[in-house]
């Protein structure tokens, strides 16, 4: 019995029994083979079983399709992204052919203008019924629309803008990939059809004009439509009606309204949309009333109540510089002034 004892402690259970090195021979392999009472058991197969085989193929297989999926384009399209175009601009000034007319009322001027039924700020900019187009849905037109809306009030209507105080907050919406060539504009700016702040905002000359009544007058349209299926383009056409005076005049001084009409094209990629930002990529513009001899390339110099256009025409082409803008300018219709 103390034997037994001294061996309790010791189980022998089958994963035991399986791994020993020595294996008892059977009575009948003793018998014919004359075989030693043992033998040594050929050694175990380690590595991996078929059920961890296919497991490890399965994992690899999902981490693989992950990698292709992360690195698709998370909209599903392969249509490869199209570079950002440069701002085209042109900007016209609008002569004036006699004295600009003016009254101490503000809205006596409207009133006897072509912009009596003309909403008063972003009200005359109102978004069209959105459709979706075959790779844009209804959301994603509608974000193009009032992106291009809130360019439209930040860069025409922001007081701050106007007086030529600030230029940020039209910049907030733009593509990264045109900040360089607006900020070269602001600091740089030329008539040059790429670098004249006036094809990217409304800002006047702060010490010859002010706003005379803060209700500016708007009507226009926006379109969109898909020119491709990784592109959205908007179109704009708004006219914009300001009544100016001198800046620092008293508040029963003449005021007079200048007019800007101004055709901007916006493009939109499916970045452009997911961060609410556009590029601007054709500005039209025609101001006035504006004197053709004066630059309206870094601000616009209006012409107020009671005067006149200066002698001269625009500025010089020359037709061997390839690189240069022409210079234009044009007359101001009659029909487009109040009848005071």
């Amino acid at each position: 019995m103390g034997g037994e004892d001294e061996y309790r402690s010791v189980v022998f259970d089958e994963s035991f029994v399986r791994a020993a090195r020595l294996q008892e021979s059977s009575a009948r392999e003793r018998m014919t083979d004359h075989a030693p009472a043992v033998r040594r058991r050929p050694p175990l197969r380690r590595g991996f079983t078929r059920q961890a085989l296919i497991l490890v193929v399965l994992i690899l297989v999902a981490f693989g399709t992950a990698i292709y999926m992360g690195v698709r384009h998370p909209y599903g399209t392969d249509d490869a992204q199209q570079p950002v175009e440069p701002l085209r601009m042109t900007v016209v000034p609008l002569s004036p052919q006699g004295k600009v007319p003016g009254a101490a009322d503000a809205e006596t001027l409207f009133a006897h203008s072509p912009a009596a039924q003309y909403e008063v700020g972003a009200e005359g900019i109102p978004l069209p019924a959105a459709r979706s187009t075959v790779h844009f849905s209804d959301s994603q037109v509608v974000t193009a629309l009032t992106t291009a809306k809130d360019y439209l009030v930040r860069s025409s209507l922001y007081p701050e803008v106007l007086d030529s105080s600030e230029v940020r907050p039209a910049r907030a919406l733009l593509d990264p990939a045109q900040l360089d060539q607006f900020d070269q504009s602001v600091d740089h700016p030329a008539a040059d059809g790429r670098h004249a702040p006036t094809g990217w905002l409304v800002r006047f000359d702060p010490t010859r004009a002010e706003l005379a009544d803060p209700r500016i007058r708007v009507q226009g349209n926006l379109t969109a439509a898909e020119t491709d299926p990784a592109t959205l383009e908007v179109t704009a056409d708004h006219t914009f009606v300001y009544a100016l005076r001198p800046t620092g005049a008293p508040a029963g001084a003449p005021a007079s309204l200048f007019t800007v009409r101004r055709q901007l094209t916006f493009r939109f990629d499916r970045d452009d949309l997911r961060l609410h930002q556009a590029q601007l990529v054709a500005s039209y513009v025609q101001a006035g009333p504006l004197s053709c001899a004066e630059d309206a390339a870094d601000h616009l110099h209006p012409l107020l109540a009671g005067q006149t256009a200066k002698a001269g025409g625009p500025a010089g082409t020359n037709p061997f510089a390839t690189d240069s803008a022409t210079a234009l300018c044009g007359t101001l219709s009659t029909a487009a002034e109040p009848t005071v």
